[in-house]
């Protein structure tokens, strides 16, 4: 009876992943650069948060609002980012 019952399980799970194998892939989402806020992060993971040790996490708090604060200090860097025309036909 046990195996019979474990051959059934092993036969439903072999028609289960069958028919998951043929359903269609959902459409992938548009790409990331192409969202300004993506833009942003890579902004600031460029120019001050990227290629760091941080010693704890309020350091890493420290540097995100150092970052975050000298990025709206400075607006036409964020509308720069914002309006890059390569990415204003899609």
């Amino acid at each position: 009876r046990r195996a019979a019952a474990r051959s059934g399980r092993v036969a439903h799970h072999q028609e289960t992943r069958r028919a998951r194998q043929h359903h269609p892939a959902a459409p992938a989402g548009p790409p990331p650069e192409l969202n300004p806020v993506e833009n942003l992060w890579q902004f600031m993971r460029d120019n001050w948060l990227g290629n760091r040790i941080f010693a704890s996490y309020a350091d890493i708090l420290d540097h995100c609002c150092y970052a975050w604060n000298t990025l709206i200090d400075r607006p036409w860097h964020i509308m720069s980012i914002g309006l890059r025309k390569w990415a204003q036909g899609f």
